[in-house]
Order: C-alpha cells, then structure tokens, then sequence
C-alpha cells in the first residue's frame, strides 16, 4: 500500500555546472511529493499523515524554505534536490511496517523529477 503527502517551498538558485539562463539567479515554488510504501499497523495507519508532515518539515521544508539552496546543494537541480531530500528522509521515515518509496520534486507546474526505491 502506498500514502504520500505533498508540501511546497519556495527557494532561490543557480545552476554552476549550466550554461543557459538558468546558471543566473532564479526562484521557484517547488512542490514535492513523500510516497511512503507499508502495510497499516494496529491503529490501521501506515504513518499518520501528522507525523509525516511534520519530519519533512523538519528535515527538509524548513531547510530550503526562503533559502538559497545553492548553500545546502552545490548543483541544484531538480534530480539533486530529490537525491538529497531522499538521504535527509530515508532514516527518519523508516518504521517497522513501512519505508520512504519515492520523492517528487515539481521544479514547475510542468516538470518533474521522481526518484523512487524501486529497481
């Protein structure tokens, strides 16, 4: 069975290892979507949607929020975002009955990166 929860952030960047209008200094709203893969526990949860909301918060959203992600992320991009929100969740959402299954990260309305556990 697989839940996920979404949140948004908004951040500033540029790209070092780009050449277009995107290696200038640029803002997103970024939206990002947590799939957890489990199997309910006693309370019939896989995780409580609070508890999810409120490690991504923590280890992710506060850090990039409002934030020139170039400081935390030196290239970046969409597929570095997702790579490095996935190391800063993997651990923390972990549980006996479930684990982190996919991270999307929307740079744009229109563009997505998915990074996912499976092979």
């Amino acid at each position: 069975m697989l839940i996920y929860k979404e949140f948004k952030f908004d951040s500033a960047h540029n790209l070092i290892s780009y050449k277009g209008k995107c290696e200038r200094l640029h803002g997103h709203t970024y939206k990002m979507r947590v799939t957890l893969k489990g199997e309910p526990d006693s309370e019939g949860m896989i995780m409580d949607f609070l508890d999810i909301k409120k490690i991504v918060n923590e280890h992710v959203i506060a850090k990039l929020d409002h934030n020139y992600i170039n400081d935390i992320i030196s290239q970046p991009t969409a597929e570095n975002i997702a790579l490095w929100s996935w190391r800063e969740l993997e651990n923390n959402l972990r549980r006996d009955n479930c684990e982190l299954y996919e991270i999307r990260i929307w740079e744009t309305e229109d563009s997505c990166v998915i990074l996912s556990a499976e092979k």
